[in-house]
């Protein structure tokens, strides 16, 4: 009897055991199921059943306004969403632009998408200018697709002596102290920087792009020139800098050439217009074309190896 009582209480014991296995493996399941249906209601669940990778998603949760967001849960899986968002210098409110203009230019890198996007590089050169912020002072953005207002002149501009130019050369005063402390620094390396162009009224300017364009043609003039209220000249913030037995087309070779790309940004001083970025800045290069945006900017700019384009759409235009 003792026996058969001890086997009923085994068994008993085993029943209840798979019962408490069974009701926790329905709480367990319950839970889990309840779980999922909360995670489908989930951004990552949404992103993920596109067809997006969990990095995507990282970056999309990241960067994407809402409104972004809910066009992006409507359309279609972007195979490349993740590249133009992963840029470095990728702006929220331009993803729309970038995505257009990418399917129109697929051949061309991710990295230069956003960066013509950003500028404005996509479309003709000087159509719908907008009038620029000249409160920014130095940071000031003039381009052809940033215009001068048409009663603009610079306040106090001043103008170098003989020891620093060719001719009668003005500058805005906080670019000619900078530019006069970098050629004394220049000299005591036996580098000489010479001046032949700063300061230029709308008038001159116009004159110097006239002359551009009725020698070899407006589309010449373009590449070469800025129209009146397009040129860094008229801000005063702009200078053209050669040295002794040098020329425009022989400047790069000088010593005087690398003395700047080593110290420039030291001073506040950029190359404006680089050799292959004609596409970027809509200017053939001008090795001897600095732009003065004060030596953190300039710092920056030589770091990122950006132009002052992309560095002000990114870092001025983008956080205001």
């Amino acid at each position: 009897m003792a026996t058969k009582t001890k086997f009923k209480l085994k068994n008993k014991f085993k029943l209840i055991i798979v019962l408490i296995v069974l009701i926790i493996g329905l709480i367990y399941g319950g839970v889990r199921y309840k779980n999922y249906q909360k995670y489908r209601t989930t951004l990552e669940y949404k992103i993920l059943s596109k067809g997006y990778d969990l990095e995507t998603y990282k970056l999309i949760e990241e960067k994407l306004s809402k409104e972004n967001l809910d066009y992006i849960l409507e359309e279609d899986k972007y195979d490349y969403l993740k590249k133009i968002i992963g840029e470095k210098f990728y702006i929220d409110k331009y993803l729309h632009k970038y995505l257009d203009f990418y399917s129109k230019n697929d051949k061309k890198s991710f990295k230069d998408i956003v960066s013509l996007v950003n500028v404005s590089a996509t479309r003709p050169w000087y159509q719908d200018p907008i009038i620029t912020d000249t409160s920014k002072n130095e940071l000031v953005l003039v381009n052809k697709f940033y215009k001068l207002p048409d009663d603009y002149t610079p306040s106090s501009i001043k103008t170098f002596s003989k020891t620093y130019a060719y001719g009668e050369v003005k500058a805005e005063e906080t670019c000619y102290k900078a530019f006069i402390e970098m050629a004394n620094a220049a000299k005591k390396d036996d580098i000489t920087l010479i001046l032949t162009s700063g300061y230029r009224t709308k008038e001159s300017q116009k004159s110097v792009y006239d002359d551009f364009k009725n020698k070899k043609g407006i589309e010449y003039a373009d590449e070469f020139a800025a129209r009146e209220g397009h040129s860094e000249h008229e801000t005063g913030l702009a200078l053209d800098i050669l040295t002794y037995n040098a020329y425009t087309n022989t400047f790069k070779e000088t010593k005087a050439y690398s003395w700047l790309q080593a110290h420039a940004s030291e001073y506040g001083f950029i190359e404006r217009y680089k050799e292959g970025l004609e596409y970027m800045t809509g200017y053939a290069p001008e090795s001897w074309h600095y732009r003065y945006v004060g030596k953190d900017v300039a710092k920056a700019i030589e770091t990122l190896d950006i132009t002052y384009d992309e560095y002000y759409a990114f870092y001025i235009d983008n956080h205001e």
